[in-house]
């Protein structure tokens, strides 16, 4: 056999860590009380906080689309992290409330933002898809494969959830958040912590396929998510404070070095519950977003980042760790340091 010479091939070249450089958020002017959620579910305001702890949430207008939202945040994210639009490389977008499965949604909100020649995808995971996007941002940036990544969750829940589900209808909303990422000379995002259960994957999923655009969720034929509520609640609270504590692990910290602690923003008792687990000092600041803006799947871990900074709830460049769980079953988390 003839051997055949092979050239090397070209690699680019590696950095040392990478760093959210900016953040920026959505949410749809609309506050929408427990009295307006409680009447189509026989429920109340004092039942809805006290299942839940939320308070309000925020419905989308007609016109606050998954891509429209998810652009907004990103230019907001961009504007503070000082990068212009065409420096960006690549757009992740997590989403589950996107209708469209084809063509996908983030070579147009790549576009919306003015980044027009980046590479672009949707992101999977559900409720866990902006970390699991976050990681996937660092693994480019270090490998030299990007130079700035743009990570936002974008969701328009209520056109996924029915409003008469007992289940489900109080508990979500609609919202955008987006997180620059960028080269660093020292890691400021850590390693994640990722994993799934593909068994036990029908606690939270669909129970249909999607209906033509227009059809309401919950409408006869039509898909809306279920939901265990029991079995997820449980599974959280055992699985977030492990995957918590393997995150901080891989980054060699302990809870003392953290200032936030920022679930996904699924239910107050979830986030109340893992940050007992996990013993944390009474100086880390906890997210609690979910109380005024529900949960908004993968948006919810930038939105209540964006929250707790606008507010200066914490320290600049103080270490956070987020933690994304939800359908899939699917969970990941990492340490970062806030911009």
């Amino acid at each position: 056999m003839t051997s055949v010479a092979v050239r090397a091939l070209n690699a680019p070249a590696t950095v040392p860590g990478s760093r959210v450089l900016g953040v920026g958020a959505y949410r749809p002017a609309r506050v929408v009380t427990n009295a307006e959620v409680a009447g189509p579910i026989d429920s109340s305001d004092e039942w809805i906080r006290r299942r839940s702890g939320i308070a309000t949430r925020r419905f989308a207008a007609p016109d606050d689309t998954v891509v429209g939202m998810a652009a907004a945040a990103s230019v907001k994210a961009l504007a503070q992290a000082g990068v212009a639009p065409d420096a960006v490389d690549t757009v992740l977008l997590a989403s589950m409330s996107q209708l469209e499965q084809s063509p996908p949604a983030a070579p147009r909100v790549a576009h919306r933002m003015g980044a027009r020649s980046a590479g672009a995808m949707d992101v999977g995971a559900a409720c866990a898809g902006f970390c699991h996007a976050l990681a996937t941002a660092d693994s480019l940036i270090r490998s030299g494969n990007s130079r700035y990544v743009v990570v936002v969750g974008s969701e328009r829940m209520t056109d996924i959830v029915d409003p008469a589900d007992r289940g489900t209808a109080f508990l979500f909303g609609d919202g955008a958040g987006a997180m620059v990422v960028g080269p660093a000379e020292e890691p400021g995002i850590g390693p994640v912590a990722w994993g799934s259960e593909g068994d036990r994957h029908e606690a939270i999923a669909h129970s249909a396929p999607w209906p033509a655009p227009g059809t309401r969720a919950g409408a006869t034929g039509s898909p809306a998510l279920r939901m265990n509520g029991p079995a997820v609640f449980r599974w959280a609270v055992a699985t977030v404070p492990r995957t918590a504590r393997a995150a901080l692990a891989a980054a060699g910290l302990t809870v003392a070095d953290l200032a936030a602690f920022v679930p996904h923003q699924a239910n107050l008792r979830i986030v109340d519950g893992t940050a007992t687990a996990l013993r944390l000092p009474d100086h880390v600041v906890v997210a609690r977003d979910v109380v005024h803006a529900g949960n908004t799947s993968a948006a919810s871990v930038p939105l209540a980042v964006e929250e707790l900074l606008a507010r200066g709830a914490v320290p600049r460049g103080g270490l956070a760790l987020l933690v994304g769980f939800g359908a899939g079953l699917s969970h990941a988390a990492q340490v970062v340091a806030l911009p």
